[in-house]
């Protein structure tokens, strides 16, 4: 296993350990391992993922790679989904394999996203193994020079004032030590980093059994993802591609044997929920799941953090756990690298669990209602479900504002820290335009063709900073309207952590490349300034030129200027 030299200057032999090699934990090694901070990681498992397990990737989630340049290699090997086909089970009689219907079968494909979604480069859901995931993760990772530790199972966490010394056992190894000055626990709904840590996991098992399972099947469009409305409860079929045509998700039926998870048992199930003669055949793989919804009561005690599925766990419903795991993954590897480089105070570590407990709390009771909706055993709802279920969505989905909005929940593009400690607004409000915590609408920063870069200074020396600047400023407004001087100067000053851009004023809506910039005082067009930081949130802004504010919201960070 390749592994970081010992930080210079230090006592440790590694800067952060990473206890878990899914899809977090290699999310937050590469984040890492951009910024210069050295890391371990590491994973019980013997050997990688070989099922597809965990599929979804949403909008939100390719946005805040593609900084690492993962987005678009995922999306190259993943299958974008567009279009949602709904089946209506209606009423009938029950016989005692099935329900014969009274009425004919509605059908109805309803588009999931609006084609004219512009603020983000990726309006669709990539459906992509995560087994396939986690190699273009490892890929990426190998790039850096560094891979993963497998077979090593955490047992012991001991932390002082300066650091975490980690105990690893591996089968037929005696026991070793790695100091580290932080830990997170990437390690799954079981993490032994949380136990060790002494951290608790709050929360509730479900009762409701489920049958998973990769196989090819005949009688279904492959071009869409599909939802059967039953009496039973839900089934879903996604189009994977790889490693078979099909991911089938079925609840199973109360009362149902199951002594052994067989195709001939998956097929009469899913026989329950359809009225169309679907053949399942050629499984690659077959299991079956309970669903648990819980969360740790906090996601840090110390130098040790929690993320992905350590930290929260819950239904599957909206494809939800993967991409929130990975999107805390990001948003804690750029503050330690800040702290590990020494230019923040680790008084910023606290924003982690400020920020992302709250997102981790309302996915639990999002899913969890949906979960609810979609098992439930109340006669009323059963009915419901069977009868009207794919057309009342039909009919929601139908409508652009509706499918606009559920958009940005599911795919979690509406995600916002308004309420964190790093969102500050500058003395000078601004009406309109993204306010500071909300996502900064992404062609602004990676599509916008308005947008220059100002020239580079010249090389300077990087003292305290990561290898790659995590802020960027943009500067907003008719070009006539900003002198060069004092952007000039604040690059001069913050180039090793800041880069500066300038966006020609475009009067836009709210959420397009340059968003429109109106001085509260006036209530005209003006210039404006946005800060925002590596994940694209925005994390200050102002009205007007003088960038006084913006260099001192990073020197609230614990950040210094060049010399």
């Amino acid at each position: 296993m390749a592994r970081a030299a010992r930080p210079a200057g230090t006592d440790v032999d590694v800067d952060v350990l990473i206890v878990g090699a899914g899809p977090t934990g290699l999310a937050l090694a590469r984040e890492l391992r951009t910024l210069g901070v050295s890391v371990q990681i590491v994973d019980q498992a013997p050997d990688a993922v070989h099922e597809s397990r965990a599929l979804a990737i949403h909008a939100r989630t390719l946005e805040v790679l593609a900084r690492n340049r993962l987005a678009d290699d995922l999306v190259a090997a993943g299958r974008p989904v567009d279009t949602l086909v709904l089946h209506d089970h209606g009423l009938g009689r029950r016989t005692r394999t099935r329900t014969v219907p009274l009425n004919p079968v509605p059908v109805h494909t309803v588009p999931l996203v609006d084609d004219t979604l512009s603020d983000t480069r990726f309006p669709f859901l990539l459906i992509l193994a995560q087994a396939s995931t986690e190699r273009v993760l490892v890929d990426r990772l190998a790039s850096t020079g560094t891979g993963v530790g497998r077979g090593l199972t955490l047992t012991g966490l001991v932390q002082d004032a300066d650091g975490v010394t980690s105990t690893l056992e591996s089968a037929g190894v005696p026991p070793r030590t790695v100091r580290s000055r932080y830990v997170v626990g990437c390690d799954g709904a079981h993490s032994s980093t949380r136990k060790l840590a002494g951290i608790g996991f709050t929360g509730l098992s479900y009762p409701q059994r489920f049958l998973v399972a990769d196989l090819e099947i005949d009688g279904v469009d492959p071009g869409s993802a599909h939802a059967y409305f039953a009496e039973p409860g839900p089934l879903l079929l996604f189009p994977l591609g790889s490693p078979a045509g099909w991911r089938v998700i079925v609840l199973l039926p109360p009362g149902a044997a199951t002594d052994a998870i067989t195709l001939e048992l998956l097929q009469a199930t899913v026989s329950r929920y359809t009225r169309e003669r679907l053949v399942l055949h050629h499984p690659v793989w077959l299991s079956d799941f309970t669903i648990s919804s819980r969360i740790a009561d906090r996601f840090r005690r110390g130098r040790v953090f929690l993320a992905g599925d350590a930290a929260h766990i819950h239904s599957p419903a909206g494809g939800q756990g993967m991409n929130t795991g990975i999107q805390d993954a990001v948003n804690l590897g750029s503050k330690l690298a800040l702290v590990c480089s020494g230019a923040a105070q680790q008084s910023l570590l606290q924003s982690y669990g400020r920020e992302r407990l709250p997102v981790a709390r309302s996915v639990l009771t999002g899913t969890d209602l949906a979960f609810g909706l979609a098992t439930s055993r109340n006669l009323l709802v059963r009915t419901l479900r069977a009868a009207l279920g794919a057309r009342l969505a039909a009919t929601v989905l139908r409508s652009r504002a509706a499918r606009r909005a559920g958009f940005r929940v599911i795919s979690q593009l509406g995600i916002r820290y308004r309420r964190s400690p790093l969102s500050v607004d500058g003395p000078r409000r601004l009406r309109g335009g993204p306010r500071p915590g909300d996502r900064y609408p992404q062609p602004g920063l990676a599509l916008a063709p308005a947008t220059v870069a100002l020239p580079a200074p010249p090389a300077a020396a990087r003292a305290s900073a990561p290898p790659t600047p995590v802020f960027r400023l943009l500067l907003c407004g008719p070009a006539a309207r900003w002198p060069r001087g004092p952007a000039l100067g604040f690059q001069a000053e913050w180039a090793h952590l800041v880069t500066v851009e300038r966006t020609e004023f475009a009067p836009r809506s709210r959420w397009s490349a340059a968003p429109r910039v109106t001085v509260s005082s006036t209530r005209r067009p003006g210039t404006a300034h946005y800060l925002v930081r590596w994940d694209g949130y925005v994390g200050y802004r102002s009205a007007g030129t003088d960038l006084t504010g913006a260099a001192d919201y990073l020197r609230d960070l614990g950040a210094r200027p060049l010399p």
